[in-house]
């Protein structure tokens, strides 16, 4: 959420961002509420006050000879009771209306986001690796051989219907293999922490890292009011929930792979072929908490550590600063990194690292104290892909195919496929 000392302080520094981000300002409304809500709760706390004074009066005159009127003084406690209750309500009525509205508006940008509309206008900070020239015209992976025989679209149409799939074979095995090679490289060389998380959580978990309810129609729920989860930056953030971390525990730098499920609402028409977008996927999240000016730094960090994969994969790739009007909803700063597949001719996203600041940890209430007896204050939370398993699998298919309809497996992955090096266009491992 948002810091209200801060929109008090500057309105038209919270305003500007919103502008920039496309959104109509909100500090007047937010302000006026503010207004009232303060001014309600002193008009509270004045007739406890005197609730309180009269119930005590009444209390001592009960055991004393003296000319109090005691049903008056009942009469008195029974209207003062009344109105605290009146303005309980107002109160919460006020407080409703105020959450209402900063629940729904996004992130205050980082000052070196670049202002645009769109991805038209993200800014690209730079590129990595050599892009092949293979000789012939690379395929999209749902063409190549080695990959169609373990790729079943069919099945998983009849079963659950579309943007589902079956892998088998040495698809699943290199795909598995990805996975364990992530978590590995995370854990080895940039020291996470590997959690296994649950993958249905509480609506307020939901609403804490600010998928609720901005972005409700893309999700899933359950019967029994359960949530799927988009990213297990879901579950890794509310892990603090209520928590105070002492500063020398922060930061603290998780991981975890986890299936994911998106309804891709807003997607129709868009990449209705192969695996690139789909209702149940796998991803290996990285979610930091840290001291709230380490944000950027840390971000930084995250970063390189979702490169480092594609690095050791030797993929080219290019890293991209999103604009005010592409940045994530929960985001004060982000970069995508794009990987390049040939069969496309294209970048595409395969990870997002993001610095949220305080907002999820204002939502969720996870703080740190520098020392024992200090002010507890608001973490630093971010999140990134690390990276989505199955665009992973995609950038191996296209960047590794042979004109034969082979794919040869990354040296860096042979480890975690029995030492196979090579998926024949018959789809058998070599």
């Amino acid at each position: 959420m948002f810091d209200i000392k801060a929109i008090r302080n500057d309105p038209d520094l919270f305003d500007a961002s919103l502008k920039k981000r496309g959104e109509k300002p909100s500090s007047k409304k937010i302000l006026q509420l503010d207004g009232e809500r303060r001014k309600l709760i002193e008009e509270l706390e004045k007739i406890k006050a005197e609730r309180n004074s009269t119930s005590n009066l009444f209390g001592a005159s009960k055991n004393k000879n003296n000319d109090v009127n005691l049903d008056e003084l009942r009469q008195k406690i029974s209207h003062q009771k009344i109105n605290i209750s009146k303005l309980e309500e107002k109160v919460r009525t006020v407080e409703e209306s105020l959450y209402s509205i900063l629940v729904n508006l996004p992130n205050v940008l980082n000052e070196e986001v670049p202002i645009g509309a769109d991805e038209r206008d993200n800014k690209e900070i730079s590129k990595s690796g050599v892009i092949k020239d293979f000789g012939f015209q690379p395929l999209e992976h749902f063409e190549v051989n080695a990959a169609k025989h373990g790729l079943n679209f069919k099945d998983a149409a009849t079963v659950s219907g579309s943007r589902f799939v079956f892998l088998s074979g040495a698809m699943a095995l290199l795909h598995r293999a990805l996975t364990q090679f992530m978590l590995n490289t995370h854990i080895n060389d940039n020291s996470l922490e590997e959690f296994w998380s649950p993958i249905l959580v509480k609506e307020s978990s939901m609403i804490g890292t600010g998928q609720l309810p901005k972005f409700e129609h893309d999700s899933y729920k359950t019967s029994e009011g359960l949530w799927l989860i988009p990213t297990a930056e879901v579950p890794l953030t509310n892990i603090g929930r209520n928590k105070i971390y002492d500063a020398s525990e922060l930061p603290k730098r998780m991981t975890s792979a986890t299936q994911c499920f998106r309804s891709e609402a807003g997607s129709a028409g868009k990449d209705t072929t192969g695996i690139i977008r789909q209702h149940q996927f796998e991803k290996v999240e990285m979610v930091t908490y840290c001291i709230f000016e380490e944000g950027l730094k840390e971000l930084e960090r995250m970063t390189d550590c979702a490169e480092k994969i594609l690095k050791k994969l030797k993929i080219p790739y290019r890293k991209i600063l999103l604009c005010s009007g592409d940045t994530g909803f929960g985001a004060k700063k982000t970069y995508d990194i794009e990987v390049w597949l040939p069969g496309q001719n294209a970048y595409r996203e395969i990870s997002s690292c993001s610095l949220c600041g305080d907002f999820q940890s204002r939502r969720i209430n996870i703080r740190y104290k520098e020392q024992r007896d200090s002010k507890p204050e608001f973490v630093s939370t971010l999140n990134g892909s690390g990276l989505a398993v199955g665009r992973c699998l995609v950038a191996v298919i296209e960047n590794y195919q042979n004109a034969n309809g082979s794919i040869e497996i990354p040296e860096t992955l042979r480890p975690y496929t029995m030492n196979y090096s090579e998926i024949d266009e018959n789809g058998v491992l070599k």
